[in-house]
């Protein structure tokens, strides 16, 4: 007989007895985190049958009431919320931070887009409550483990403790995630990324030459033909790169005076980053490593690269080296009888 096929609780197991000293509530924790996404996945499985009108709403509750029971927590910060959750009073409190995007990608579920999970742990700094603002403001290489759920024609778990990446594939059928692809990387050569080109007239001038570079093929000066994605998912575009490659861009737009990107920091750019930087890609805001943004905000925004290695590296020589937007001439500017505004 073949060997049993090993469970994503027997995975985290061995991976908690490499470490002696381990109490096992980074394990319980994990725990939790996956029933919260084998429940989430049952409801978006159910679709129109689920008769739920704020199926993001039911997830988020799901995050939280899945987690904060355990004793391994210290706080949770959700994309659904303004201001980290307080652990209720009956539960213990632990030494975890968790931050999580509940269900991504929902505004696409009534097509039948896949959608997803996101989730990022850290450790709570000592002395900090885990339901003060400032406790979740570490940059995304302090993370303990991040990782995503997607749920689509099947269910997957991906994550990463910081030793690579590992992928798990819900079976329905017993319940429980089945370790099926060890050691996932981020493929070096690509002829795929993915943008929103309706945003094209508010590029930087970085971007605009890179996928004008892309959408030039063969004859252009890459040399090759590109294909082009976009599914308003951002797990569902970490996994398409995962599996098979490519580059994703949402990059900051010149819209955007008061903020540096759309893409939340701590919930979704610092876990999508680690799970890419584990699996041999780069995850940048376009400037540099989005791990080492210090952030400011609990929901902070940036912009977000991030795939094969060589051409995150690309767009980022870009930015450095082509970037500068061309001038406002007052020439061209709305005139006043004594002023002139550009």
């Amino acid at each position: 007989m073949p060997p049993p096929e090993k469970t994503l609780t027997e995975f985290i197991i061995g991976e908690q007895r490499r470490f002696p000293a381990a109490t096992g509530g980074f394990t319980a924790l994990l725990n939790d985190i996956r029933l919260a996404c084998k429940r989430i996945a049952y409801r978006v499985g159910k679709g129109a049958l689920a008769a739920d009108a704020d199926l993001a709403g039911t997830a988020n509750q799901i995050f939280l009431r899945t987690n904060e029971w355990g004793g391994h927590l210290a706080g949770i910060v959700s994309t659904a919320l303004e201001q980290p959750y307080r652990i209720p009073a009956e539960h213990p409190r632990g030494r975890y931070l968790l931050a999580c995007h509940p269900l991504d990608g929902s505004g696409g579920l009534d097509a039948n887009v896949p959608a997803g999970s996101i989730f990022s742990v850290l450790a709570c700094p000592e002395g900090v409550a885990g339901d003060e603002e400032r406790a979740f403001l570490q940059r995304g290489a302090r993370q303990v483990c991040a990782g995503y759920a997607i749920y689509g024609p099947v269910t997957m778990l991906v994550l990463t403790f910081g030793r690579g990446v590992h992928g798990f594939t819900l079976d329905r059928e017993i319940g429980e995630f089945i370790y099926t692809h060890p050691d996932l990387r981020v493929a070096e050569e690509t002829c795929e990324f993915a943008i929103n080109t309706s945003n094209a007239r508010f590029w930087e001038p970085a971007v605009k030459r890179y996928v004008d570079e892309c959408l030039a093929g063969g004859s252009g000066p890459r040399g090759k033909d590109f294909n082009m994605r976009w599914s308003a998912s951002l797990v569902a575009e970490a996994h398409r790169i995962l599996m098979r490659g490519g580059v994703f861009l949402y990059p900051r737009d010149e819209r955007l005076q008061v903020r540096a990107g759309r893409v939340r920091l701590l919930s979704e750019a610092n876990p999508i980053g680690m799970v890419i930087e584990q699996a041999g890609g780069r995850a940048s805001t376009g400037y540099g490593a989005v791990l080492e943004v210090e952030p400011d905000a609990l929901h902070q925004r940036i912009g977000l690269v991030f795939g094969a290695r060589r051409e995150v590296e690309r767009i980022e020589q870009y930015h450095r080296d082509f970037n500068e937007r061309p001038y406002d001439a007052p020439l061209f500017g709305t005139r006043g009888l004594f002023r002139v505004e550009a």
